[in-house]
């Protein structure tokens, strides 16, 4: 018995060679772009397991065989981690929840309001967010050092004001008053939302007799959720991380981006460790126990993240 081949028989295995050939592509692709991306984070768990003699084995690689929790409790002891982790976080979140605020609330002003000047005002905010923050670091710091508000402290004690560096009264200064980290990509996140709703919400809510604020706080806000969450987790993220406004205005204090830049010294001048894969290994254990609250919190709220992502425009 002959089988024949018939064109449709041909077309529909040039289909399935074709759909094989681009899934394995995508394959490679999303593989590739997650070794990239992993690599790092996947290198720095299995040096916190790491015995310092696997790190000798030229046999070892990523899998530890004899593995040791030694150098997540060096790093643990060595950070003071509870302590210093609960004063980063409280800090942390002081400054982002006073971020998200006052960031929405500009970016509701730029999206909705008409006033002279506001597309001058906006341009500002877009500069702030082109423009290296290390240009301005020694006008920053001169504002701080001799910090007089309105010239007040010159006029009544004839001095060239006062330092309020070593403490967090710039940086939440800063934050309170819109300028603090990344502020101009957050109210850029809600300029954006708030111009994706209809403005028929608020008319509503005007016909009803509601004012501006109550409008904002009881309609718009509630609706923002998504590019809230969004903006929580920017500035938990980067304000947890930050070490240049931290190193710059309180380089003193008890936070967690700074002990982790002065701990590989510490660990050769205090305690005496002075191979410096070891002292690698410790500090790749730091970094671990410093990553895990940030990984944690993201898990639970990727979803809205990625949603707020989406409708402000950041991508697309």
């Amino acid at each position: 018995m002959e089988f024949k081949i018939t064109e449709n028989d041909k077309h529909k295995v040039q289909s399935k060679i074709k759909s094989i050939l681009l899934d394995v592509f995508k394959w490679i692709i999303i593989i590739g772009i997650s070794y990239i991306v992993l690599g790092p984070i996947i290198t720095i768990i299995s040096n916190s397991f790491t015995s310092i003699e696997d790190a000798y084995n030229p046999l070892v690689y990523l899998i530890p065989i004899t593995p040791t929790l030694e150098h997540i409790k060096k790093a643990y002891t060595k950070m003071n981690y509870l302590k210093t982790l609960f004063s980063t976080v409280s800090f942390v979140f002081l400054l982002m929840i006073i971020q998200a605020f006052i960031c929405s609330l500009v970016g509701y002003g730029f999206a909705r309001f008409r006033f002279p000047g506001r597309n001058i005002l906006f341009g500002c905010v877009i500069l702030t967010i082109v423009v290296p923050i290390y240009t301005i670091m020694v006008p920053l710091y001169t504002q701080f050092r001799y910090f007089d508000l309105f010239g007040i402290i010159k006029l009544v004690t004839g001095k060239e004001g006062i330092s309020i560096l070593n403490t967090k009264i710039p940086i939440t200064l800063m934050t309170l008053m819109g300028m603090g980290l990344r502020s101009g990509l957050y109210i850029y996140i809600f300029r954006q939302f708030f111009r994706g709703l209809p403005k028929e919400i608020e008319e509503a809510a005007f016909i009803d007799g509601a004012g501006s604020f109550y409008t904002y706080f009881r309609i718009m806000l509630p609706n923002a959720i998504p590019s809230i969450v969004t903006v929580l987790l920017f500035s938990l993220v980067w304000q947890y991380n930050d070490t240049f406004y931290a190193s710059l205005f309180m380089p003193n204090s008890n936070l967690l981006a700074l002990k982790l830049t002065t701990m590989a010294g510490s660990l050769s001048t205090v305690d005496r460790i002075y191979d410096p894969l070891h002292v690698d290994l410790i500090m790749n254990a730091a970094v671990l126990l410093a990553i895990t609250p940030i990984i944690i919190v993201y898990v639970f709220l990727q979803r809205y993240f990625m949603e707020g992502i989406e409708r402000s425009g950041i991508v697309g």
